[in-house]
């Protein structure tokens, strides 16, 4: 059984194979051909899934998903929320979007600065859309720590693990991060109505 993942992003790609390498066979949307992303132009991070998911679910007979994750931070009122991927600009790169985000809590004790990690994923086959949610608790350091993982990783500590999500190791993180949490909700929603996806 084949899903594909409506996106180029290659880091969500191999967590994501990861997860199911053992039960499905996932794709990215670079493996089925030509898919371009589309502008996240969504109020929600479920809009924002359930917009990708259909563009992709137009142009193959799979099961498709995809996912919008957002980061938001009690002090700054939920921000930067649906705007994460984009929060310092349309062409932020991590580390800007990082930067931002720690100047703004510049300053702020650590015990003000919880914050969660929400993934969406929307899941889309032969019409039927499904949503799926994961979160996870933390809080957000004053400085980056760990060399794995990719977007706020470096600067969001789990507070049941003792370790920001860019200390942890792919098999770490598929235990404990908001995406894996989504996921694991995902395989179960899969195994429990497999009649429907043959």
């Amino acid at each position: 059984m084949k899903i594909v993942v409506a996106t180029h992003n290659k880091h969500k790609v191999d967590e994501i194979r990861e997860f199911f390498k053992d039960d499905f066979e996932v794709l990215s949307a670079d493996d089925i051909g030509s898919y371009d992303e589309i502008e996240e132009t969504g109020d929600t991070i479920e809009e924002n899934a359930l917009l990708k998911a259909r563009s992709l679910a137009n142009l193959t007979d799979y099961i498709v998903i995809a996912d919008d994750t957002g980061l938001f931070v009690d002090y700054l009122d939920g921000k930067p929320g649906v705007y994460s991927a984009r929060f310092a600009g349309s062409n932020a790169t991590y580390e800007d979007n990082n930067r931002k985000l720690l100047r703004l809590l510049e300053g702020v004790p650590i015990e003000k600065r919880k914050a969660t990690f929400r993934t969406v994923v929307a899941l889309i086959y032969k019409g039927k859309e499904t949503i799926i949610e994961g979160k996870v608790e933390g809080t957000i350091l004053d400085s980056p720590r760990g060399q794995f993982g990719f977007g706020y990783d470096p600067v969001f500590f789990v507070d049941k693990v003792g370790k920001t999500l860019a200390e942890l190791t792919l098999e770490e993180k598929n235990e404990v991060s908001h995406r894996a949490n989504a996921l694991k909700k995902l395989k179960e929603y899969l195994k429990n109505n497999l009649e429907d996806f043959k």
